[in-house]
C-alpha cells in the first residue's frame, strides 16, 4: 500500500507540503501529519517513507503505521485492515491549517 494511502487512512489531519520540490524522485511528496501520537513531517515515495524530523524510515505500510501510531506489528495490521471511510480518501475532508 502506498505511503500516501496509509497517511490518509491513519491521520487525524493531513496536509501536503505544496512548497516541497523533490530532488531525486519526482514522485516524492512531503506531508504534514497529525495523529494521536503527535505531529510528523513525512516524505513518501510509493511504499517508502521517511520521518524527516526523527530521521527514521521504512518500506512498508505496516512500518509506517507502527511509527505513526506507536503500536505493535499486530495492532498496525489490524488498523490497516479496517475498512477506510470515504473521508480517508479526501484531503479536503480534513485539512491541516
Amino acid at each position: 500500500m502506498p505511503g500516501e494511502l496509509v497517511l490518509r487512512q491513519l491521520a487525524i489531519l493531513l496536509k501536503p507540503d505544496r512548497t516541497y520540490v523533490p530532488r531525486k524522485n519526482l514522485a516524492s511528496r512531503r506531508w504534514h501529519v497529525l495523529t494521536n501520537r503527535g505531529d510528523f513531517e513525512i516524505l513518501t515515495t510509493g511504499c517508502k517513507w521517511l520521518d524527516t524530523r526523527e530521521r527514521r524510515g521504512g518500506a512498508s505500510a505496516i512500518d509506517l503505521a507502527m511509527h505513526l501510531l506507536g503500536v505493535s506489528f499486530v495492532e498496525a495490521v489490524k488498523r490497516l485492515a479496517q475498512e477506510p471511510t470515504a473521508e480517508h480518501f479526501s484531503l479536503q475532508a480534513r485539512p491541516l491549517e
